[in-house]
Parts: structure tokens; sequence; C-alpha cells
């Protein structure tokens, strides 16, 4: 304690104070924790576990820690590098108006973005009815049966909609078709999708050769966007039984404000309709994050991507929220997988669903009906303004928002006059000039407009004059059925209602913000209230991603930094933000190495090695990137069969692309031999991938980079901070060596071009731009010493926890390092339930059921191993908390003693009944062998601090048996037993 008057003045000032707030052992603690480890010191503890062959001989060169105060100025000041013109680009990105109520409650809540994936569904009903109400409204908006909990951005989704495409219908063909007014970035990550899968986009640029295309028959799916890119709209009924008559699937790019006064989708017969949901209250954020949507024929729903939330029944009876058709995803079904997504656009997609809650069908066609008729006062004064619209694209065929002028030789000038003036229009080709209006513009936008476009001294047009007219949606495209008509889009309006429904919603939820969250491979560590703030800056938010470069300069300086720290981090030689998730990044890396063997003139090399303990989004995207997956065994400790790994190596020496490998392994233990590993790859010509999923366990002690990985993809929504959001955002930056720096993606929409790089994998240039302040923010108040000891301190936590229950518990993998209770493990142990269960029949679910009355999130459970539960404690946990989750196993351990003793039967005792609802403890008699105390306050702390779970244990069987996946009718929560 600082106690003298002539105290050093650094230490009064004390630049590394951020650093002890984000890590939570203080001296004292972390004194206690090593005595029943064993190592006499942090750096002893260290020093033993991590091997010694890839320790980092040089600390990391990053900028001296800065307080959170400097930190914000500094970050402040390059956000203010960024200009913010009024935006009338479009092109899928709108100004929009975040409602208060669900920025400050939703947004900017922790009960909200520090929440995990809802796996256990028990603990997440609030966000999951959410997630539901999302489904509800974009399964009403498009007409179409089924919808996911949202993609990733739109034009991935537009991705995932053509593979959907291909494995759903009978037509034989190889080609998408796409209507060249599509918007680009679309078409753009649509090219780089299908190349390695061996299929053909086919762009058609006018309507003869979109005509011609459909009366083909080497297409499986053709897609349009409605509107169209340059505003012009059309009835695609025709359309859509000529591709069915070809046994193809139809695709629509929908704009969901659009659909609340345009004909559906689904009513024009539409197989499968995507889009984003932007601007239903998300920033521009220069490109993300926002959650896309895709949403299908009833028919596709098994062979549907991503997250899909359903409904099922709990234990008593009662309706409970589930994630539905789970053996769909990629951890499951590996390298048979249709999609390598593992996370969705959850907090997005919840500010989306809220803001549709809030301004229910008639605000939202208020809206849509507003910015209609704006374009059409628009129109009108161009028109009066003596504007040639003689030749404006498809102005006869209708517009919703957008306009599209032949502007000629004047385009550019008016472009530069345009931004003179503070406004940004878009050229989407030579000649031609749009303007798109969203909720955010006013009159004095419209008068802006015209400005641009007006001669020296010529009277503008007054929009009082012309408030009559009308707007530009042919009659026969106007929406006639209704949406939106479920009492939860009709009840929450005022926003004392709106804030008590959100209130009511998160109180359902466990988060950060309640508990530790011990998810092992899932680094659920403290995101910083200072690290948050900068995402809802305007300098940061309300910035177009394809605004002109020099009105991007905050970003792209704020990208550079990150990307060399993130150099230093991982020992690497260059960085790409662009992928926005873990597993963009893991596709953009194996692209990567993809195109350098092409580059040399070996194309042909197609295999990927995989160790059998990968994460399953391994195979699935070495199976997107065209490789063909081979596994590789692992050892009784956990690490990769070198003997095997060099059997295969020599088999396919010829063919061999990579390894994927994950480092420390997915077991939760150093690969002693991994040097070597990497050494035997390279001499067959295959390149290393390793997988950063656990890269909380090397910042600062040892870098990929620089022990033989050529590739890495980070997660900056684990180990950088940005916080988990109920299932995303993320950020999955992609890291490479010098030789394959060529080839990381580019971005041609936004002018990044790579020479012989791959394409865009994200539709914006910089990805889920909008949350790297955060990762940003984090670095620069950690500083070189504050990483490292974050590092250490999470696998001095996690070896704490496995020697505090090594006595109750099989450790199952570990480094078997003398001198360490537990045997010595990475940052997150493996608890092996296996024998419980033969002893007692009290399985690893159980236990993660039970865990949720003694007020915790459960460990993952039975991954990477079945029966199993890993606990990764992160580095922000204080001793306290890691007591507390340490109690309450090692009181579940003395529960089971009961059931094997016969205390309590194998079918009826806490574990089995687990979790229990307080309203199942007040109802009628109780029954069972052990206490309602018992079930409820297992511990005497949880009576003073209880969460209680909103349902019983929820029936995944009759969840997918019985599919249902949009709001509840109000009679289902009517009379039902407790």
């Amino acid at each position: 304690m600082l106690t003298s008057a002539h105290a050093p003045l650094a230490a009064l000032e004390n630049a590394t104070a951020f650093a002890s707030r984000h890590i939570g052992p203080g001296a004292d603690d972390e004194a206690t924790m090593l005595a029943a480890i064993g190592p006499a010191s942090r750096r002893a503890l260290i020093e033993a576990i991590v091997p010694a062959a890839i320790a980092r001989t040089a600390a990391m060169d990053l900028p001296a820690p800065a307080t959170e105060e400097q930190a914000l100025a500094e970050l402040k000041a390059i956000a203010g590098k960024n200009q913010r013109l009024r935006s009338f680009i479009g092109q899928g990105y709108h100004g929009t108006f975040t409602p208060g109520v669900i920025l400050r409650n939703i947004l900017e809540n922790p009960a909200w973005y520090t929440a995990y994936t809802p796996y256990q569904a028990e603990i997440s009903q609030g966000r999951m009815e959410a997630l539901v109400n999302f489904q509800t409204m974009v399964t009403d908006l498009t007409g179409m049966a089924i919808a996911n909990a949202s993609m990733l951005d739109e034009a991935t989704a537009a991705a995932e909609a053509m593979t959907l495409a291909r494995r759903s219908v009978k037509a034989k063909g190889h080609t998408l078709v796409v209507s060249g007014d599509t918007h680009p970035q679309i078409i753009e990550v649509l090219q780089t999708r299908a190349k390695p899968l061996g299929l053909t986009i086919q762009l058609a640029n006018s309507a003869e050769e979109w005509t011609a295309a459909l009366a083909g028959d080497d297409y499986f799916a053709a897609l349009a966007q409605y509107p169209a890119s340059s505003g012009w709209l059309h009835d695609w009924s025709a359309d859509a039984a000529t591709v069915k008559g070809k046994q193809a699937a139809f695709i629509l790019a929908a704009d969901l404000l659009a659909l609340t006064v345009l004909k559906s989708p689904g009513e024009m017969g539409a197989d499968i309709v995507l889009g984003s949901t932007q601007r239903f209250g998300m920033p521009m954020g220069a490109g993300g994050p926002h959650a896309a949507y895709l949403a299908c024929r009833d028919e596709f729903k098994r062979s549907l991507p991503g997250r899909l939330v359903g409904i099922s029944v709990d234990s008593h009876g009662n309706p409970a929220y589930r994630l539905a058709l789970q053996t769909r995803e990629q951890h499951i079904r590996r390298e048979k997988a249709t999609s390598n997504i593992c996370t969705a656009q959850v907090l997005p997609a919840v500010v989306a669903s809220m803001y549709a809650v809030y301004h229910g069908p008639q605000g939202l066609t208020r809206i849509a009906l507003r910015v209609a008729r704006y374009l059409g006062i628009l129109v009108a004064g161009l028109k009066q303004l003596g504007v040639d619209m003689s030749q404006t694209h498809h102005l006869d065929a209708g517009a919703f928002d957008t306009v599209c002028l032949h502007t000629g030789e004047r385009t550019a000038a008016l472009m530069a006059r345009a931004v003179s003036l503070g406004a940004n229009l878009r050229s989407p080709w030579p000649g031609y000039l749009s303007i798109t209006l969203d909720e955010t513009t006013t009159r004095e936008d419209l008068a802006l407009l015209w400005r641009i476009f007006a001669a020296e001294g010529q009277a503008l047009p007054s929009v009082d004059e012309l408030s009559l007219t009308g707007d530009l949606i042919p009659p026969a495209l106007r929406r006639t059925s209704a949406f939106l008509t479920h009492p939860v889009f009709n009840s929450h309006h005022s926003e004392t209602e709106m804030l008590r429904y959100i209130r009511k919603l998160s109180d359902k939820d466990l988060a950060l913000d309640r508990s530790m969250i011990p998810l092992g491979s899932c680094t659920m560590k403290l995101n910083a209230t200072s690290e948050m703030i900068p995402i809802t800056w305007p300098e940061f938010a309300e910035v177009h991603p394809f605004a002109p470069a020099d009105q991007l300069a905050g970003y792209a300086e704020l990208n550079a930094q990150l990307c060399g720290w993130l150099e230093q981090a991982t020992g690497y030689a260059g960085v790409s933000l662009q992928p926005n998730a873990g597993s963009q990044g893991e596709y953009a890396g194996l692209l990567a190495i993809c195109a350098w063997h092409a580059s040399r003139g070996e194309g042909h090399r197609n295999i990927c090695l995989i160790p059998e303990s990968a994460h399953g989004t391994n195979p699935a995207s070495a199976m997107m990137a065209g490789l063909q997956v081979v596994v590789v065994k692992c050892d009784a400790n956990g690490s990769v069969d070198l003997g095997d790994l060099k059997a295969k190596c020599e088999q396919h020496a010829a063919n061999l692309a990579c390894i994927m490998i994950t480092y420390p392994s997915t077991y939760g233990v150093y690969d002693l031999q991994v040097k070597e590993l990497c050494a035997m790859v390279h001499q067959y010509g295959g390149r290393v991938y390793v997988d950063g999923a656990n890269m909380n366990a090397l910042v600062g002690v040892a870098a990929p980079g620089q022990f033989g990985g050529d590739v890495s993809h980070l997660n900056l929504h684990k180990t950088f901070c940005i916080p988990h959001g109920g299932g995303g955002p993320g950020v999955g930056p992609v890291c490479v060596v010098e030789d394959l720096v060529p080839f990381l993606p580019g971005h041609a929409t936004a002018g990044q071009l790579r020479e012989g790089g791959v394409g865009a994998v994200s539709a914006a240039p910089y990805g889920n731009a909008a949350v790297l302040p955060i990762s940003w923010m984090y670095v620069r108040m950690m500083g070189t010493a504050g990483l490292t000891a974050a590092t250490e301190t999470a696998i001095l936590n996690a070896n704490y926890v496995a020697a505090r229950l090594a006595d109750h518990y099989d450790i199952h993998f570990s480094g078997n390092v003398a001198g360490v209770k537990g045997g010595g493990v990475a940052h997150e142990c493996i608890l092996d339930l296996r024998p419980l269960k033969d002893s007692s029949g009290v399985s690893a679910e159980d236990v993660a059921k039970r865990l949720i009355d003694y007020g915790f999130h459960a460990p993952t459970l039975s991954f990477p191993v079945a029966g199993t539960l890993m606990v990764e404690p992160t580095e922000s946990e204080p001793l306290f908390e890691l007591d507390r989750f340490c109690d309450a196993m090692i009181a579940i351990r003395e529960e089971i003693r009961l059931v094997e003793a016969g205390a309590w039967p194998r079918e009826d005792n806490p574990l089995k009944n687990a979790p229990h609802t307080a309203a199942s403890l007040l109802s009628g008699e109780w029954t069972h062998p052990y206490s309602r105390e018992v079930a409820a306050y297992p511990v005497a702390s949880l009576k003073q601090v209880k969460y209680w779970s909103p349902v019983g244990r929820v029936d995944n069987v009759y969840g997918d048996r019985n599919l249902f996946c949009s709001c509840l009718p109000v009679s289902a929560y009517g009379d039902t037993p407790a």
C-alpha cells in the first residue's frame, strides 16, 4: 500500500491500473492459489507447464500501458479522423435511429452483451425469446415458413443460401445465376465462396441476359435483389415460376423495411430469402456487426445453416425455448457439415427484434412510407430543377428508397459537389449516380440533394409545395398481407412497457454480470466498460463502409495499429481483420494456403490433416475450402500421435496441403512436440494452421508464428475481450507468415485489391469494424506486461481449479507435471464424469443442470470428450468466485455420493431433477426424497443471492420432433402445471 508522501511519481500516476482491474486475483490470492497447486511462484508454474522449446525469447513490442482515461482520449482522437458526411450511398447500409431504450438497456447493457451462446437452454430463456421474436419478424415480413436466428452479414447469408439451394434441389447444374444489379459485395463474396466448391457464378447484367440464363438448364438456383441495388422494383413471380420449372431454387435478397410496404417474396414464390436487418436500429459502424437473416421453405428447414431457436416443453410441461436441430451444426457433423458457421449475430439480432417490438407493424410501416414518400418528393423536385429523368435506370418500374440517375460526363463533378456540401452519393456504374434515402432522412436532406443538382443561383423546390406527391411504388407491388400480428409486436410501444419487457427477459438469463461462466474453449473473460464505451461513438457508429477512403482515415489507423499489435502477439507478419467470425478466419486462412500452393503450380495439393481432437469448425472449414479431410490420431495424453502423423504425411506427400491443429490442444494441454509436428508437415510440403481458439494461453508466453505456425485465426471475442453477445458478434482475424501475406483476403468493392490474393470473405472490408475499438482499448490499456500477466493468470486459475477438484474428479488430460497438483494444465481442464455415470447414473448433463441451482452457467458439456465437463475460468475471475465454483462442484460430488450410497434413488435426486424452479418448489405436495431447501439452497450463501431458473429441464427430443420456431400464441402460456 502506498502510504508515503514521497512515493515515486510513476507509482502515483499508476499507468498500469487497468491490468489490476482486469485480472481477478491479487497478490495475496495468488499466494493462496500457488500453495494449493505446488510451485513457489507464478513464474515457476509457467516454466513447469509451458514447453521451454516454444517459450518466447523476446517480449512483445507494444506501447506502454495507458490508463482508461488516457486510452479513451487517444482513441477519441483517432475516431475524430473519420468524416461523418450525410450518407445517401445505400448498397445495404443505411442510417437508422437506435431507440434510446434499446441502446441503453440492450446494446450497452452487460446483462445482454456478456451472455454466451444459449446452449444451456434453461438459463438462456430471455435472449432466446428475443431470438424467436427475430425469427417471427423475418418469417412474417418475407412470407417464408422458417427463418434462422441470424447470420453474419448479408453477403455471407447469400453464400449460405447458395449452398443451401445446391444441396436442396433436384437440378444438377453447377451454376448460380445472379442478377447483375445485386449489391456488389454480395456478388464478390459469392464468387469467393463458389470457386473452391467448383461452382460458377453467372452474372446477368441485363434483362436479356437474365431471361436467357433462366431459359437454360445448367443452373441450380437464381438470385436477385429486391429492391434492386440501384433501386428498381419488380414482381419476381414469373421468374420464380420459371426457375422452379427447372427444379432449381429461386433466391431473393430482400430489404426488410421495404417489405413492410412491398409484396413479400413468399407471395412471389421465392424458395430462399436473405438480407440484412441493419436498418432495424443497428448503426452502420463501417460495416458491422449487423444481423443478417436467412429464411426458406419448410422443406429446406433441416438443411438450414446457422442457429435455430425452437420451442419445446420443460420437465413441468411448460413451454420453453431451446436451440433446435443441433445435429445440423458443424461441431457435430464435422467434415460432413454443410456450413462452418459456429456463431451468429445474436446481440444485433436482439436489437433488430426489439426495434420491431418497439415500433410494431404500424410504426415500421410509417417509417417505410415516409422514406418512400420522401423519394417521390425528391424525384419530383429533381424534375422541377430540369434534371433529365428520361434515362433514369428503370424508374418506370417503380422504387422504394433509391433512384439511379443517368448523369453521364457530369458524374464525377456531381459526386465531388456532393462531398463539398457534406454528402456521399454512389456511382454504381460509369455515368450513373444513385441516391438512397433512409429513416434518418429529413426535409433538410432533400434540400441538400436538390442543391447538388441545381444550377448556380437556381431556386430550390419546396417540400411543402410537393408534400402531396405520392411515392413510386407500383400498385401491383403494394403489400396487402398482414405482418407482425403477434401480441408481442403490438404491446410494448411506450418506453415504460418496453423498458420492463427488456428487463423481464434479461432477468431470466445468466450472464457474466451475475457470475463466472466457466466454459472451456470459450474464454468468457471481463468485457470492461471502458472498452465498450467507444462502440457507440458517432465517429465510429455513423460511418458507411463504402464511403470514400479518405473519410475512413480513423478506421484505417485503428486497423493498422491493431493489426500491428496482433502481429506482435502472434509472431506473424501480416493480419487481416476482415473475417467477422472465427469460422470465417479459419476459412480465409485455408484459402490463403490453397492460393499459395496454386501460385507455385501445386494447386493439386488438397489434403488437410486434422487431429481427432479438433473443434468441428476445422473440418467444416476445410471442406468449404475444397480440401479433403484426413484425420490424425491422438495419443493417450491428448497430444497428436506423431507416428500416425508421419504415416499420413508419407501417404499423402504429393497432395498434402496443410495440417490444422489447436494449440494448446482442445484437450487443454500443451503438446510438447509441437515444433517437431510443424517441421514434419513442412518437410512434406504442407503448411501449418494453428487454430487460435486457445490463444488466451499463449499471448506473451509463446507465439505460434515463432514455433512453426504458418497461419492462425484469432477470436477477438475470446482472447481480446470483445463480448460474446449471447452468441455473436465476433471477429476472427487471420494472421499469416511473410510469404502468405499476399494471399490475405482483399475487397474489390472497397477498392482494396491484393494481386493474387483471395477475394472478400465478408461483406465489409473491415468486417465487424464497429467492435474493433474494444480490442484496441484492451491491448492499449494492458501493454506487454499486462497481457503476459493475463495469460499467466489464466493458466494459474485453471491449475487452481484442477488442484482443488483433483481429489473429487478425474482430470482427464494433463501434462503430468511433477510437483503440480492436478498434473498441470493449460488455461482449461477437463473433468471426466463418465465413471460417475457408471457408479450413480448421474451424467455430465445432470451436473451441468444442477450447477444452475448453485447459480452457475455450466462448463462446456461433452466437448471435446463425451461425458465430460471442460472448465476455463479465465484470468478475470477472482479467488472468491473460483472458490465458489469449486465449492459447488465439491458439494455436487457429495450429492453424487449420496446417490452412490443409495440414500437417494438414481432417478429421483437433486441432480436428475435440476434445475429447480421457484414455482416447482411452491406447488402442492413435495414427493422427492430430498428437501425443498436442498433443492433450492444447496449451499448457505444462496440464501443471500439466488438465481432462479425460469424453467425446468428442457426436453430436447420433444423440441425436435415438434419443431416450432415462431412466437407462441398467448394461449400457450395459460393455466399450465408448475
